[in-house]
């Protein structure tokens, strides 16, 4: 029974210690093995079952996979001293783990580490240009023109973009060039590194709001002025047109009237002149037509006996009721 029992117990010992010198690595990881805290032997990069000396080695793992890094928004000055908050992300992954370990041990490390290195360079980048390179994707860009512009509009370049000259894209790169020589030689390979979003500052956003405001109120200004300009030069075309249009018509009613006058006399001469009781007779008529503009009610008239005005008057009597 004692034989047995020690058989046991060798036996459950064996395996111990069996299980305590094999691991395993799987795909998606590397291991470092340290002994009494330091690493010994090269880095584990293939999949698979593998031994070490039981209890003294420790495995450490080490993620081999491409890691992601967020930083936080940031407030930082631009070239042109406009404050912008800059949120920033990255990709990187582990590619000498034993340096990786033997400098920061873990991914907190190491997420701490490129947390300064990063935010270091987008400092540096950002406060070396001004706010339209850091916003503006390439200095290719061209907007997209609207259709409904007015000729005027587009021959005065409305909604053209400030000239840059680097842009958005070869600022990442400047930060992405910088940085990775830095946490190179932490065992990590920087990937890639982007803006994620890029806003103003609070306490400076609503002085770039009224500016952004007061800009498309000139503009508005501006189109108002000439929407007013070209309201007085169509009204004055329309006045001169009118005027134009009425002294043709005044002209033509004159010349008209001119003729009708001319043909009436005509006509009244050769009614009239075709003997001398038909000349009396119109001199007569037409004595008598003035009468009704000369004389009206308490109209004295001081005449000469021998005016051709009074020898039609000289003869008459006044009608004091007798006459029938």
């Amino acid at each position: 029974m004692n034989k047995l029992t020690a058989l046991l117990a060798l036996l459950g010992v064996a395996v111990f210690v069996l299980f305590s010198s094999i691991y395993t690595v799987s795909e998606v990881e590397q291991i470092i093995i340290t002994q009494f805290g330091k690493p010994v032997g090269e880095p584990v990069t293939t999949a698979g079952l593998k031994i070490k000396l039981p209890f003294i080695q420790q495995v450490n793992s080490i993620d081999q996979r491409v890691l992601e890094w967020d930083g936080n928004p940031s407030d930082m000055p631009t070239k042109d001293k406009l404050y912008i908050s800059v949120d920033l992300f990255a990709r990187w992954r582990i590619t000498d783990p034993l340096q990786y370990f033997l400098r920061l041990r873990d991914e907190r490390s190491a997420q701490s580490r490129l947390d300064d290195i990063l935010g270091s360079e987008t400092r540096n980048a950002v406060a070396k240009h001004e706010l339209i390179e850091i916003i503006r994707t390439t200095k290719d860009r061209v907007p997209l023109r609207d259709a409904l512009l007015t000729e005027a509009e587009r021959k005065q370049d409305m909604g053209s973009l400030v000239p840059i000259q680097k842009g958005r894209k070869l600022v990442e790169q400047e930060i992405f060039a910088a940085a990775a020589e830095k946490v190179e030689v932490f065992g990590i390979e920087l990937l890639d590194i982007r803006f994620k979003r890029i806003n103003y500052n609070e306490s400076v956003r609503p002085k770039i709001y009224d500016r952004m405001i007061s800009e498309r109120r000139q503009i508005a200004e501006r189109f108002l002025s000439e929407g007013n300009g070209e309201a007085a030069r169509i009204r004055g075309n329309r006045i001169r047109d009118l005027n134009k249009i009425e002294s043709e018509a005044y002209r033509q009613v004159e010349e008209i009237r001119g003729v009708a006058d001319a043909k009436a006399t005509e006509i009244y001469a050769s009614a009239y002149n075709q003997s001398p009781q038909a000349v009396s007779f119109y001199e007569f008529t037409r004595t008598l037509q003035s009468y009704k503009f000369i004389i009206a009610e308490n109209t004295t008239l001081v005449l000469s006996t021998d005016s051709e005005l009074f020898k039609f008057l000289k003869g008459m009597e006044p009608d004091d009721g007798k006459n029938p």
